[in-house]
């Protein structure tokens, strides 16, 4: 017989016992929930009655109970329900980073050791004389007061310029990134929810930035019929709008804000999954969702050519597989000398991290 035979879906990895295993599952419903902690709640709740998640002992009453011992949950006393904590955020932020940087560990990408010496914070074992333009921090005073009393004795302490000895460091890079995040209604278009996984890809970067790389910077930004920057905290909360695609004006925000970053290095990530469609024309948005309209797709691609002069590569993540898309992203690509991904939302974040660590070795000069 051909064809497809179909059965019930039996999940057998489902987990099952006390508060670790149900908070796993209760975070990773907050990301669908963009933050109703009261939402995710209830849907653990039918998981349970479906699925048995919970054990006879332990049940959700137990559990929200012991969410609000620990502060992972607070009562909202506008609602009457409750509302997740700064806590419960960062937790958010940590699970995402895990599971994203997790899979990259496990496929051996994401290492960026270089074998460059010059500014930076890790020192090593090479020695040399000093030179003009070396920091003070990086003269070692004790070879360097030893060298002064066998080169002119210790009698009458004389120290030169050629008695100087510094430790060389570790090359480092510092990168200022700006990650943009397409919030238009297309994110969730078609019943394919492509907004959670921006949110994770986001959060995770950033937990990964804050816990690794404390000097580099990243700045989120959202763009729909405007553009704006978002706060770390906001993440979760974040929501898809009946928004059209001003790519435009996310990318004029972004290039604002890399301007006053002080680091060689900048780049922008861009999360997309559709073509720009607005402008915006003193107080009034100029729109067009059908096709590809000349107006719009050209100051957008005038703005990709600024980003290029001002050394800013954008590297877009195209979450569709249209190909009169994908032949934009393309053009628009060429124009910025940046870099594509057409990726899938499975992997898009193990795409993200790999390209984020690769281009923290590349100095702009």
């Amino acid at each position: 017989m051909r064809g497809y035979s179909f059965s019930q879906f039996l999940p057998s990895n489902i987990p099952k016992g006390g508060f670790d295993e149900l908070l796993k599952l209760f975070l990773e419903l907050l990301n669908y929930t963009s933050g109703d902690a009261n939402e995710a709640l209830a849907w653990l709740n039918e998981l349970d009655k479906q699925y048995n998640l919970t054990q006879d002992d332990y049940g959700i009453g137990d559990f929200i109970d012991e969410l609000k011992q620990k502060g992972y949950i607070d009562d909202n006393n506008n609602s009457g329900g409750f509302q997740i904590t700064g806590k419960t955020e960062q937790s958010i932020r940590k699970s995402a980073l895990e599971e994203i940087f997790g899979k990259l560990k496990k496929s051996g990408k994401g290492s960026h050791n270089t074998n460059l010496s010059g500014l930076g914070e890790e020192k090593n074992a090479d020695r040399r004389e000093f030179q003009f333009g070396d920091s003070l921090d990086q003269i070692d005073m004790t070879a360097s007061i030893h060298n002064a009393q066998i080169n002119h004795g210790i009698s009458d302490f004389t120290m030169t310029e050629r008695d100087l000895e510094v430790e060389e460091k570790d090359f480092k890079t510092l990168t200022s990134t700006v990650l943009m995040i397409d919030i238009s209604h297309s994110m969730i278009l078609y019943g394919e929810d492509r907004i959670t996984p921006a949110k994770k890809v986001a959060m995770a970067l950033a937990e990964l930035i804050r816990t690794r790389y404390p000097k580099d910077t990243l700045d989120i930004v959202v763009f729909g019929n405007d553009a704006w920057p978002i706060n770390l905290k906001d993440l979760p909360y974040l929501q898809v709008g009946p928004y059209h695609t001003n790519t435009y004006a996310g990318l004029e925000l972004a290039v604002d804000i890399l301007r006053r970053r002080k680091t060689h290095n900048k780049q922008i990530f861009m999360i997309t999954d559709g073509k720009p469609t607005c402008l915006k024309e003193g107080n009034r948005y100029y729109k067009n969702s059908i096709g590809l309209d000349r107006k719009v797709v050209n100051k957008t691609l005038n703005k990709a050519a600024e980003c290029k002069r001002l050394k800013i590569p954008i590297t877009t993540f195209m979450i569709a597989k249209d190909p009169y898309l994908q032949q934009f992203v393309r053009k628009f690509t060429e124009i910025n000398g940046g870099k594509a991904f057409y990726s899938s939302l499975k992997g898009l974040g193990e795409y993200i991290f790999e390209d984020y660590i690769k281009n923290r070795r590349r100095t702009v000069r």
